[in-house]
């Protein structure tokens, strides 16, 4: 991650603690200084206020009374301006460093949190909705940030103006400063009990609006298929539901609030009353003077503000705690670089006592620098596509098996190609390429080394895989293509890969061409013309290993042929994975696979399986059996009855 030059780095994943304050002190580190700053300012602003008061008791009881004053009343007037500006300036100042400590902290939050989440493996991805990882990185950050910006700041605000104020009381008049603190353990107590419930209810209120936010955001994404089914009253009532949980437990919320509050302004104001009371009395009974009664009253209202304000930030800060809770649960998972690392580790022994040598970082950096990654780039010597599968396993679940003993060999330069049913594990098998996902059991060799022996960001640059279901950016077209390019790229080698995708003629057909802006707020692509922009990105890409899931299925039979003899002439030198439906997509493999339930059933090149009695020979049967109905029937000839626009 490019760290920013508003603050310093920082592993937050360092500041966990089972202790919420000592974390959060944790993140603010770089800030420290800065809040300090804050903090003292605010104890500068309220010795100012204190005085005002000290200086109103002065102002009564000395210069009032003398028929000639000693001090002028302008300098009087200028002492109290004076302590004024100065309470204001330093309350500013105390702000602008409490959120600019506030705001780089979260700044900072939010940067490691999205480049964590987009470093957690797969599986994390897999068991966690969309929708609460979004409301987890703006509500509940947001709930963080408010807690460093007013609610902490405000802990130190209430302790100081308590602890100033109750020192000038006690400086005026002893008995009456410790009476008037008299209902403080009473707020206290009753507000500790009533915010172990807030933090409950909170974190409840908080799960159920990530479930609100996961049920919108499945909505807007599925939004299609809504409408295709006319299914709009079915998903505004599972809507209305969760929206309905979320109000029921945001009521229980507020009434806890409106409970709160009435109570606790109701032990203050009884408070104030036996205090001004009790200060009554004393003056007329003159033991106390007009002035110090004065200047006591109104210290002790800012005695009051705090028990009060204690009360509501030891309620509200509940909520900020729940929120970090919240947000440590993500920062704790485990990124796919530190899990690599771990499996490095266990397997490092074994790899000494087979005399392997791991590949270093360095080493593959510069085995792989010298690679270019434009269509005509040299294949480097140290990655040449060498794959071998060895007795190789994997599961989703602890109790769900997907891959069983994968075993075969494809050398650098081969076609291998996965054919069978649905869910018979084939995409699962080329998602091991890359390490998407972690093998359970055996090993997968590149070019004689176990894949965990290599970084995961240079292996995936050595892979190139073009999806099933395409995603673009909402960037341009130029941009979509050069994507997963780290350097500079010509229009002409953006332009050659669009031409071996079949693309670059519709590319130029939009008013824009290659600027032209793709998705919410540009032009909008078939499905088709996804996959050749998501093929010619992979091209352009240029990697030692070619995955293609079911990459031609949204095509027509002559773009299909036109990116076959491309794929053809680019694939010399790669090692090629092509998983596909249709018998005429795999037949020019290398190596033909088929699988069922996870278990290879069938190997060979096409001839060989024709010879065979299986479930390849039934499919090619099956699909020659219905082209020969549609031409027949003169229907649609030539296309297999599909269209690729």
């Amino acid at each position: 991650m490019q760290q920013s030059l508003l603050y310093p780095p920082l592993d937050l994943k360092k500041t966990i603690s089972s202790n919420r304050l000592v974390g959060l002190w944790g993140l603010m580190k770089g800030f420290r200084l800065t809040y300090l700053g804050a903090v003292v300012s605010l104890a500068v602003a309220t010795i100012a206020k204190a005085l005002t008061y000290l200086l109103l008791a002065y102002f009564v009881d000395d210069i009032l009374n003398q028929a000639q004053p000693t001090v002028p009343f302008y300098l009087i007037a200028l002492g109290f301006v004076g302590l004024a500006v100065f309470q204001g300036g330093f309350t500013f100042i105390s702000g602008k460093l409490a959120a600019r400590s506030a705001e780089g902290v979260i700044l900072r939050l939010r940067n490691y949190l999205f480049d964590h989440i987009q470093r957690l493996p797969f599986t994390y991805h897999d068991h966690t909705q969309t929708g609460e990882l979004i409301q987890r990185c703006t509500s509940d950050v947001d709930a963080v940030r408010r807690f460093f910006a007013e609610q902490a700041i405000e802990v130190g605000r209430v302790l100081m103006l308590f602890s100033i104020n109750f020192a000038a009381l006690l400086s005026i008049n002893t008995r009456l400063a410790w009476l008037s603190i008299l209902s403080f353990p009473i707020a206290f107590i009753y507000s500790s009990l009533v915010a172990r419930r807030i933090h409950t209810v909170y974190e409840s209120h908080q799960e159920q609006e990530g479930v609100l936010s996961a049920t919108l955001q499945e909505n807007l994404t599925g939004i299609r298929v809504v409408k295709a089914f006319a299914r709009q009253q079915f998903e505004m009532n599972k809507f209305e539901q969760a929206n309905f949980e979320l109000y029921q437990r945001g009521r229980r919320l507020v009434k806890l609030f409106a409970t709160y509050w009435p109570v606790l302004e109701t032990i203050s104001g009884l408070q104030m009353v036996l205090i001004f009371f009790l200060g009554a009395l004393m003056v007329i009974e003159g033991t106390m003077t007009i002035g110090d009664y004065l200047a006591f009253a109104g210290l002790v209202i800012w005695i009051i503000w705090p028990l009060q304000g204690l009360g509501r930030l030891i309620t509200q800060t509940s909520t900020g705690l729940v929120s970090y809770n919240r947000l440590v649960d993500i920062i704790r998972e485990s990124r796919e670089e530190e899990r690599d690392e771990e499996v490095s580790q266990r397997r490092s022994e074994e790899a000494k006592s087979r005399e392997v040598t791991m590949v270093t970082q360095d080493q593959l950096r510069q085995a792989t620098s010298a690679t270019s990654n434009g269509l005509n780039g040299k294949v480097p010597l140290t990655i040449r596509g060498e794959v071998v599968f060895k007795n190789v396993s994997f599961e989703y679940d602890a109790n769900t098996r997907v891959l069983h003993d994968i075993s075969f060999a494809a050398k650098p330069g081969q076609m291998v190609a996965l054919l069978g049913p649905t869910g018979s594990g084939k995409s699962s098998l080329v998602n091991l390429l890359p390490r998407f996902y972690g093998y359970t059991g055996g090993q997968i060799l590149l070019d004689g080394l176990e894949l965990s022996h290599y970084p995961l960001p240079e292996l995936r640059r050595q892979v190139g895989i073009v999806e099933q279901e395409p995603f673009l950016f909402s960037r341009t077209l130029r941009e979509n293509i050069a994507y997963g390019v780290r350097r500079e790229v010509t229009q002409a080698e953006i332009e050659a890969a669009a031409r071996a995708a079949a693309i670059h003629d519709i590319i130029l057909t939009f008013p824009d061409g290659y600027d032209t802006l793709v998705g919410e707020k540009g032009v909008t692509l078939s499905g088709g013309q996804k996959q050749r922009m998501a093929i010619a990105r992979t091209l352009l890409k240029d990697p030692r290993i070619l995955v293609f899931d079911d990459a031609v299925s949204a095509v027509d039979t002559e773009t299909e042929a036109i990116i076959h003899a491309a794929l053809e002439r680019l694939r010399q030198g790669r090692t090629t994975f092509v998983i596909a439906h249709r018998i005429q997509t795999v037949m020019r493999a290398d190596l033909i696979l088929v699988l069922d339930q996870g278990r290879i059933v069938q190997r060979g090149r096409h001839h060989e399986l024709m010879a065979q009695e299986g479930i390849y020979r039934r499919i090619y049967e099956l699909q020659s059996s219905i082209e020969q109905e549609i031409e027949a029937a003169n229907i649609l000839p030539g296309t297999n009855g599909r269209k690729g626009h």
